[in-house]
C-alpha cells in the first residue's frame, strides 16, 4: 500500500492495529483510547518527521502494546506456540516497511500487523 499524506498513514495505523485489537478480542474503550492516544502522539511525532511515513504503523502498534502492558497485561499473545503465555513483538523493532508480529521464542513471523 502507497501511502501518500500524513493523514492516510495515520488512519492506516489506527485501522491496521484497530483491527488487531478487535481480532485478538481486546478492543474495548481502554484499548481503543490507548489506540486513539498513540494515533494523536505519533501523529505530532510524523508532522515533526514525515519521512517517518514508513514507521508510524509499527510504533502505533508497540505504543498500544505498551500501554496494554501497564494496565491490561500481554498482548497480542502468542498463538504458534502450545505455551501462549509470552507476546509478540513487532518487528523491526523501531517499525519500518510492512512491520509484523513476531514470536522471539520460536523465531518466527506470526502475521502482518493489521493481519492478526
Amino acid at each position: 500500500m502507497v501511502i501518500v499524506t500524513l493523514e492516510e498513514a495515520m488512519m492506516a495505523a489506527r485501522a491496521l492495529v484497530l483491527h488487531d485489537l478487535e481480532a485478538t478480542g481486546v478492543a474495548d474503550a481502554d484499548a481503543v483510547s490507548l489506540l486513539e492516544d498513540a494515533v494523536s502522539q505519533r501523529a505530532w511525532w510524523l508532522d515533526q518527521w514525515p519521512a517517518g511515513r514508513e514507521f508510524v504503523v509499527g510504533l502505533v502498534a508497540q505504543d498500544v502494546q505498551d500501554g496494554l502492558l501497564e494496565r491490561a497485561g500481554r498482548w497480542p499473545v502468542c498463538t504458534t506456540c502450545e505455551d501462549a503465555t509470552h507476546s509478540l513483538y513487532v518487528d523491526p523493532d523501531l517499525g519500518g516497511p510492512d512491520p509484523t508480529w513476531v514470536c522471539e521464542e520460536a523465531g518466527v513471523v506470526v502475521s502482518r500487523i493489521g493481519s492478526l
